[in-house]
């Protein structure tokens, strides 16, 4: 079967900066959300902070929810706060979701992309404080409103410090990048607003950037004034979300739709295929293998081409990996064509 490294090496052909994909391409709706359990943790996020309603009621999905200029997503998600959103009868009125990946998104120099706007229907309440797009520990994050005065401010926190703020208009899509450096400890702030590129703005900030890779929360937390619930229904805007290493994508439209999808199935899949037991290894390979771009020698026999077809059927990451792979293998010459295909033993067992 193909070694460790002959995958790996191929996959570092296929993969690019992107280490996980929030944008949803792969979705017409958000229904996914409603078969989400601990037991069944199927999709890209996990969600299980929101209120007793129905899903709908918080999550929904939309191509009018998403920044124009944000060509790389399909659609854009809208994120509701009313007084039902209360997560284990807290009085903070809470619908958030987490990155569902085991991609290292928590180590060294990365990028949390996202676009955030409100609409000026449901729009958020200038009272209360709300915590957007945070981490637990709360080293970065954005917040808006403040239970001590009126203010129409979004800012943008690093050190539990305000470092920058904006008026929050409506109708104004406002994108925005974390740039966490998780070995130096800092972070700087990107943004711009409607279809500019992102622009520096503040840091690098000093911040204890800790994080388990699961909690980082896409959403909105309110702390109602007074400690009481807040009536008010809230529509949040989100679009773009993405985290990426390497450079950063500067551009509103995102990483090409292509290169990225191939990147994130690609480390899916290897991460899939890595951690499978050893006995199902040959039939990985022969799904894989069977990709018509890796078949160069003849090698395998065609009584493994309908297993390998059913298998990439409930496999789509692995499918996408070996699609990827084909457009790569498309390119090889002839000596790098031998070089992959002798790491295709016979599959006997």
């Amino acid at each position: 079967m193909f070694t460790s490294a002959v995958l790996l090496a191929l996959a570092d052909l296929v993969v690019g900066s992107v280490l996980w994909d929030g944008r949803l391409n792969n979705y017409t709706d958000a229904s996914f959300l409603d078969d989400w359990s601990w037991s069944n943790q199927n999709g890209p996020y996990q969600y299980y902070i929101h209120g007793s309603g129905s899903r709908d009621k918080y999550v929904t999905m939309s191509a009018s929810y998403k920044n124009p200029a944000d060509t790389g997503s399909n659609q854009g998600l809208r994120i509701t706060i009313d007084n039902t959103s209360s997560w284990n009868d807290q009085t903070m009125m809470r619908t958030e979701l987490i990155p569902q990946t085991k991609a290292a998104i928590n180590a060294g120099k990365v990028f949390y992309h996202f676009s955030m706007q409100h609409t000026g229907t449901n729009p958020p309440s200038q009272d209360e404080e709300h915590q957007v797009c945070f981490f637990e520990s709360h080293f970065t994050e954005m917040k808006y409103g403040t239970s001590e005065s009126s203010s129409n401010l979004l800012h943008w926190y690093a050190n539990s410090e305000s470092q920058w703020n904006v008026t929050f208009e409506a109708g104004v899509w406002h994108n925005i990048a974390y740039g966490i450096d998780f070995d130096a400890q800092t972070v700087t702030f990107y943004h711009s607003t409607a279809s500019d590129d992102l622009v520096e703005i503040a840091g690098p900030i000093s911040a204890s950037t800790s994080s388990n890779g699961a909690d980082w929360h896409l959403g909105v937390l309110r702390l109602p004034a007074s400690g009481s619930r807040g009536a008010a229904t809230e529509d949040w805007l989100f679009s773009g979300v993405y985290i990426e290493s390497g450079d950063l994508t500067k551009s509103i439209s995102g990483p090409g739709n292509s290169s990225t999808s191939s990147s994130v199935v690609a480390r899916a899949a290897f991460s899939t295929l890595a951690a499978m037991p050893r006995q199902a290894t040959t039939f990985q390979t022969i799904a894989l293998a069977s990709n018509p771009a890796f078949v160069f020698t003849g090698r395998l026999p065609e009584s493994t081409t309908a297993a390998a077809s059913s298998f990439l059927e409930v496999n789509p990451a692995i499918s996408s990996f070996a699609k990827a792979l084909s457009s790569v293998a498309a390119t090889l010459t002839a000596p790098e064509v031998a070089a992959t295909t002798t790491c295709v033993p016979s599959i006997s067992g």
